[in-house]
């Protein structure tokens, strides 16, 4: 393996897919915002809602992982 990785194209593709992935986990947070009967942000951050906080992180945990496997291919 040599320095293959190094290639122009190679390091704006990967910027490129990084990119995508955030603004589909920003998406997706947004998303499930939106369906749940409060607002995520504001339990968490306001209310110390730790196990919400938990199951967010998992989501996000869960979300990355798909995203990753669909680029990986």
């Amino acid at each position: 393996m040599g320095l293959e990785w190094l290639k122009p194209g190679v390091v704006l593709g990967s910027v490129m897919y990084a990119l995508i992935g955030v603004v589909i986990l920003w998406v997706s947070f947004v998303v499930i915002d939106k369906i749940t009967p409060y607002k995520l942000w504001e339990e968490i951050v306001e209310h110390k809602n730790v196990a919400l906080a938990i199951m967010v992180a998992g989501m996000f945990i869960a979300i990355g992982q798909i995203v990753a496997a669909a680029i990986h291919g």
